[in-house]
């Protein structure tokens, strides 16, 4: 081997060091913004059929994508406002009611040992046991519950900033992914050693897979939200339909999900004494609309993209557990992808023959 070669060759070795190393930089630099990358993602797929409209009616790519944020944020922020101030004021009513309710026994430890005293009864246990000092332990419990309640409050005004931020990033990305996202998408496919038409296989393997994805979240919100305002209704519990969007549109929130709704009825129907009710809603939502998700999702994906729902359900699981929240979009996308490399592997070759 010449003295060029030799030097062309370490030449190449450092740049591959170097670019594995700022790759990895990037990678760190970026992850925290996987997740509203991912949202700005799956929105521009979606939002991809009004933009070619848009483009048809003569709308510059500026304006198109201006026009697609406005909608964005008209069709999910808006109504979000709304019903987040109608369960506001649902909650108040509710809490002005517990606290009429505990005033009428004296306050709020006599009321909760009114509430008790029934279902300890049943487990042999009397409020006036001298060797069960009731009292005490509702102090302890009530002083738990402050410091538990202060911790989440503290989370909360701290989860609403990141919230916020994450908007930002969503929507940022998101004008950027409409006005330039041809570009972008050719400029990938220019730099990948493949040809065109594998490079679009891929492409519309990964676009079915997030579409799929989002119909799934949408149809499983439906689906929970109808459960758990039927619940309500068949329990006599106020406002069924509000309730049932608040569900819905909970179970569109990772980590949140329909169950906050029922639980806190739940948690309330038991606390004013109404232990069938409370008893039967946890039943229902426990067994019933907890598990929809676990079955409906990957029928819908499944149909979408044409795999088997026992491979989207295990993909689901596998891609949230080893990357998060974005894992829902990641594991039924990289498997899809996976699938095609290997189906067009056995049939013809990836690699671009031009040049």
């Amino acid at each position: 081997m010449d003295a060029t070669a030799r030097r062309a060759r370490i030449q190449q070795g450092f740049l591959l060091f170097f670019g594995l190393f700022a790759f990895t930089v990037c990678f760190i630099i970026i992850r925290p913004f996987l997740l509203p990358g991912a949202a700005a993602l799956a929105f521009a797929v979606l939002l991809d059929p009004i933009q070619q409209q848009f483009h048809k009616w003569g709308l510059g790519r500026t304006a198109s994508a201006s026009l697609g944020l406005v909608l964005v944020v008209i069709l999910i922020l808006v109504p979000l406002v709304f019903l987040g101030l109608g369960a506001f004021n649902e909650l108040k009513q509710l809490f002005g009611r517990l606290a009429q309710a505990s005033s009428a026994d004296g306050g709020w430890e006599p009321y909760l040992l009114h509430v008790l005293e029934k279902p300890l009864s049943w487990i042999g246990i009397s409020s006036s046991d001298p060797d069960f000092d009731l009292r005490q332990l509702l102090r302890e419990g009530a002083e738990r519950a402050a410091a538990t309640l202060a911790g989440l409050a503290r989370g909360v005004i701290t989860n609403i900033a990141g919230s916020i931020l994450d908007l930002v990033i969503i929507l940022f990305t998101l004008f950027f992914l409409l006005r330039d996202g041809e570009r972008i998408r050719n400029r990938v496919t220019s730099l990948l050693p493949m040809s065109p038409e594998v490079v679009e296989v891929l492409f519309d393997r990964v676009h079915r897979s997030v579409v799929a994805n989002m119909y799934g979240v949408v149809v499983v919100a439906v689906a929970q939200g109808g459960l758990t305002g039927l619940a309500f209704w068949f329990l006599g519990l106020p406002n069924p339909v509000l309730w049932s969007v608040v569900a819905a549109m909970f179970s569109m929130i990772p980590l949140i999900g329909a169950s906050s709704v029922w639980v806190v009825a739940a948690i309330i129907l038991a606390v004013t004494g109404q232990y069938a009710k409370a008893a039967m809603l946890t039943a229902f939502g426990a067994g019933v609309i907890s598990l929809a998700d676990n079955v409906i999702r990957p029928y819908v994906i499944s149909g979408q993209v044409k795999l088997h729902p026992l491979l989207v359900f295990f993909a689901l699981l596998g891609g949230t557990r080893a990357f998060g929240i974005i894992g829902l979009f990641i594991g039924p996308a990289a498997l899809s992808v996976a699938l095609a490399i290997l189906e067009m592997l056995s049939e013809r070759p990836l690699v671009s023959s031009e040049g």
